[in-house]
């Protein structure tokens, strides 16, 4: 595939549900545009703990150099996998019906010392925000998505300034 920087998925996308996949598709969509692949799953930290912990234990053999782990509720599912991993792990809290999403924010925030999750906003904003920091992650060691991401920080500002213009 043409415009892709590598052909084997760097970035993992890791959903407790399918019902996750619209808000996570976002953070496919962002890695898209950075022309990075990733490899989507549905794992639970819950309903599939062997499973999660399997695949977070043998990503990095994968090729796998970031996870980005979205879950709702008793979002665990990212501290799940940042426990059996070195690997950054980046979690997004989904919204929730009963109490908009603030569980699976303090559940995925309120890591103990030594399991480190980077945690985004709740939702799609957080979905995309979790890829812009994976390709950043990525940029360090890689100097062309390194000027993808300036171009993107380029045009963010220029929308901006064409909005307060009007």
């Amino acid at each position: 595939m043409e415009g892709f920087i590598n052909m084997r998925p760097k970035v993992a996308i890791i959903m407790g549900s399918t019902s996750d996949l619209p808000v996570m598709s976002e953070a496919e969509n962002m890695l898209k545009s950075f022309g990075l692949r990733s490899e989507v799953k549905v794992l639970s930290a819950h309903r599939t703990p062997l499973a999660t912990i399997n695949y977070a234990v043998s990503a990095r053999q994968k090729g796998i150099k970031v996870i980005i782990a979205g879950a709702g509720g008793a979002a665990h599912l990212a501290g799940v996998i940042a426990a059996h991993t070195i690997l950054p792990v980046i979690g997004v809290p989904m919204t929730t019906t009963h109490l908009k999403g603030i569980d699976s924010l303090f559940s995925t925030v309120q890591m103990p010392s030594g399991v480190p999750v980077a945690t985004m906003a709740i939702g799609k904003s957080g979905a995309k925000n979790a890829a812009i920091l994976a390709a950043e992650v990525l940029a360090l060691e890689d100097e062309k998505l390194h000027k993808k991401l300036l171009q993107f920080k380029k045009k963010l500002a220029a929308s901006i300034k064409k909005k307060t213009k009007k």
